[in-house]
């Protein structure tokens, strides 16, 4: 019952994030996405470390900026020039190939050897997205072929390594979180600037956008992800991930108006059994811990200041 609500609480991570589309296409700025990546990242990895009051010690200061960076920093930037190189429908297929590079990366890097289900499992994902989002006329294009396929498999390393290192003994996921989304957000702000030059003006509707991203899409989303990784397994918790594309096309339907056909709802339908299909195999499987996690397991995190106690 304690992993199933594991489960449910890491699975809002992904749906959270399905919201996306639906909050920049319509409160914030158009043809802004890394100033918006900034804004997602860097005061919600400075609230988050703000409230831990722990700051990294030692190696974990460049096991954070490494960490930050193939979960944020280099995944945004790749994820978007995917985005706009493709047909949305293309990126999101390619997006959702990613449990299989966190079931390749996981048995090279910690030993998790993926069951068949498990296998089956991302592969059924990744179809059933594709029936939701693809299009009869999707063109390929080289450049965003290859970014789609690099932001996949940054953030899986970064699923991967944050399980393989763990959490300094004493550190919660709260203060680990604060740190990966201040890293990632510092290397994004080169990148914004000179891609997209100075910040634009901001109306009460950006404000607002930008506040739910900052705090919901992304303080609590991967402060639940990345927790989710230390009690589930990097396998178990990217099989999740299809329920962002999933939530971005019932949103769609729900408040933009959009039409969902019968080939989308049967995709949805494949996506959706396939997430849940891959977490019983997850669970009767332990996971390996590291060190810090098995400390850590007996402890609860008190949200208020991130710290840990017994």
């Amino acid at each position: 019952m304690k992993r199933l609500a594991t489960v449910a609480l890491t699975a809002l991570a992904p749906i959270s994030w399905g919201s996306t589309y639906a909050v920049a296409s319509e409160l914030l700025p158009p043809d802004r996405p890394l100033f918006t990546g900034v804004m997602r990242a860097l005061p919600a990895g400075l609230l988050l470390t703000a409230l831990a009051r722990t700051l990294p010690q030692g190696a974990w200061w460049w096991k954070s900026a490494v960490l930050g960076t193939l979960n944020i920093g280099a995944f945004f930037p790749l994820l978007f020039l995917s985005a706009y190189r493709l047909p949305g429908g293309v990126a999101a297929v390619l997006g959702s190939a990613g449990p299989l590079f966190v079931v390749g990366l996981a048995a090279l890097v910690l030993g998790e050897r993926a069951s068949l289900r498990t296998v089956l499992a991302a592969v059924a994902g990744a179809l059933g997205v594709s029936m939701v989002v693809l299009r009869a006329e999707a063109a390929l294009d080289l450049t965003g072929v290859v970014a789609g396929v690099v932001s996949s498999a940054s953030m899986a390393a970064g699923t991967v390594m944050t399980k393989r290192w763990g959490r300094p003994e004493g550190v919660g996921p709260l203060a680990m979180t604060g740190w990966q989304l201040t890293a990632g957000g510092l290397v994004l702000i080169p990148v914004a600037a000179f891609v997209e030059g100075a910040p634009p003006a901001l109306d009460g509707k950006a404000l607002l956008g930008y506040g739910y991203m900052m705090l919901i899409n992304t303080g609590i989303a991967y402060w639940l992800w990345f927790r989710g990784i230390g009690q589930l397994g990097a396998t178990s918790v990217t099989l999740l991930g299809p329920l962002s594309p999933l939530t971005a096309a019932a949103i769609g339907w729900a408040a933009l108006g959009q039409a969902l056909t019968p080939v989308q709802l049967v995709g949805m339908a494949i996506a959706f059994g396939a997430t849940v299909a891959g977490q019983p195999a997850a669970a009767r499987t332990p996971q390996p811990f590291s060190s810090a996690e098995k400390n850590d397991r007996n402890f609860s995190m008190d949200l208020t200041d991130g710290r840990v106690r017994r």
